[in-house]
C-alpha cells in the first residue's frame, strides 16, 4: 500500500505540475504556428528559391527543423541549467552534410529563427517578420523575373580523361541556340562537373545537344531539373 502510494506521488510529481498544464495550450499553439510558418517558408523556398538542389526535398526539413527549436527553446528559456545543458548537448553533435549553396543556409536560419520566435513566446512579432521576409523576397522574385528567364538547371559531369571543359559546354550550348550560364563548377582528380542555368527553347535543342556530348565521350553523364517545362 505504501509503495502503490509512492507511486502515485511520483506520478503526480511527473505529470501533475500546475504551472507545466497552465502553459501547455500556449505551448501547443506555438507549435501548432510553428508548423504553419514553417510550411509557408517551404512553398516560398520552392516557388522563388534559386538552388540547383532539388528545392522541394530540402523544404521538407523545414518542418521538422522548426517545430523541435521551438520546443528546445520553450523547455530552456526558464532555466539557466538547462541552458548550459543545452550548449553542452549541441556541442558534440556534428552536421556531415555540406551546404553547398548559400541560399539554402539563408532559409535554414530563416526557420531556425522561426522556432527562436515562438520558442520565446514573441509569436506575433515573429509572424510579422516572416510575412515581411517572404514579400520581400516575392518582390525580388518579381522585379528579376523577365521572359527570357532560363527554364533549366543542367549539370554536366565528365570523367577527367574527356579533357572536358566547362568553356567546351557553354559553346556547344551556344552551337544549339541555348543561352546558358554557368552556376557552379567543381573539379577533381577523376571528374569535371558544372551547372548550368539554361534557356532551352524545345526539347529537340537538348537532344542535339546531348548527342554532340556523347560523342566527345560516352563516359558524359547529363542531368537536367525542370523549372517552366519545354515544349515539344
Amino acid at each position: 500500500m505504501k509503495e502503490t502510494m509512492q507511486i502515485e506521488q511520483v506520478l503526480a510529481k511527473m505529470f501533475w505540475k500546475p504551472v507545466e498544464i497552465a502553459s501547455l495550450p500556449e505551448f501547443i499553439l506555438s507549435l501548432c504556428v510553428a508548423a504553419v510558418l514553417a510550411y509557408l517558408l517551404g512553398l516560398a523556398y520552392v516557388r522563388f528559391g534559386q538552388s540547383l538542389s532539388n528545392r522541394r526535398a530540402f523544404a521538407r526539413n523545414f518542418l521538422l527543423l522548426t517545430v523541435t527549436t521551438t520546443l528546445v527553446i520553450s523547455i530552456v528559456k526558464s532555466s539557466l541549467a538547462l541552458s548550459l545543458g543545452l550548449v553542452g548537448a549541441l556541442s558534440i553533435v556534428r552536421f556531415r552534410a555540406a551546404i553547398k549553396e548559400p541560399e539554402e543556409l539563408a532559409y535554414l536560419f530563416l526557420a531556425i529563427g522561426i522556432g527562436l520566435g515562438l520558442g520565446a513566446g514573441q509569436v506575433l512579432v515573429t509572424i510579422a517578420a516572416i510575412v515581411l521576409v517572404i514579400g520581400l523576397v516575392a518582390l525580388r522574385h518579381l522585379a528579376r523575373r523577365s521572359p527570357e528567364q532560363p527554364n533549366l538547371f543542367l549539370t554536366v559531369t565528365s570523367p577527367a580523361a574527356a579533357k572536358l571543359s566547362a568553356s567546351q559546354v557553354l559553346d556547344h550550348l551556344k552551337a544549339v541556340g541555348a543561352n546558358a550560364s554557368l552556376r557552379r563548377f567543381d573539379q577533381t582528380a577523376d571528374t569535371m562537373e558544372a551547372s548550368f542555368l539554361v534557356d532551352f527553347k524545345d526539347v529537340g535543342k537538348l537532344e542535339l545537344f546531348n548527342q554532340k556530348l556523347r560523342q566527345i565521350s560516352d563516359g558524359i553523364k547529363i542531368s537536367c531539373l525542370d523549372d517552366r517545362g519545354l515544349s515539344a
